[in-house]
């Protein structure tokens, strides 16, 4: 068997490191798939030079986006997402909702979100108030509350509302 290899990470790597740091991988892992995605580069003292500056410029803008990422969860934590389904008896969903629910929501209220950044334990398949977990920018995570209505009650109001606009220009209608 091969020795691991010393490797320099050129964007951050899910379990592995972040941007500039020197780690120790397979070499299969590396050549077959650090290196082609250009993830990673191999150790040499001039790139050590060169990645240490670009940690400094990184390190900043990092701090940057986490001050950014504090003022949005500041902003997620007033909003309450509402999402319709329908349901069974009991309050049951028929089917679940998904991350990709929330995220068409959340775009739907100004709050572009991507569904990868949503972290569901299990999928949402009951009515009322849950709590859901956003990832941002900067290692920024916000709770989002997330509430789960009936369709049969959402198209009710709707046509609660629209019974009420009819009725009010009927009378108009009727005098002329």
């Amino acid at each position: 068997m091969a020795a691991n290899i010393h490797i320099i990470l050129a964007r951050d790597v899910a379990n592995l490191g972040h941007l500039g740091e020197v780690v120790k991988v397979k070499p299969g892992y590396a050549r077959n798939f650090l290196f082609p995605r250009q993830f990673a580069l191999p150790v040499s003292p001039e790139r050590l030079k060169q990645f240490e500056h670009q940690k400094r410029l990184v390190e900043h803008k990092r701090l940057k986006l986490q001050t950014q990422s504090e003022e949005v969860k500041k902003q997620l934590a007033s909003v309450q997402i509402t999402v319709s389904a329908k349901v069974g008896d009991q309050g049951k969903l028929f089917g679940s909702i998904g991350t990709r629910d929330i995220e068409k929501a959340m775009k739907e209220q100004g709050h572009p979100v991507s569904h990868r950044d949503i972290k569901l334990e299990n999928p949402i398949k009951t009515i009322g108030l849950h709590q859901v977990e956003v990832r941002l920018e900067g290692d920024v995570k916000a709770m989002v509350n997330v509430v789960v209505v009936s369709a049969v009650e959402e198209t009710a109001s709707v046509a609660v509302v629209a019974s009420e606009e009819i009725s009010d220009e009927a009378p108009e209608s009727a005098i002329e």
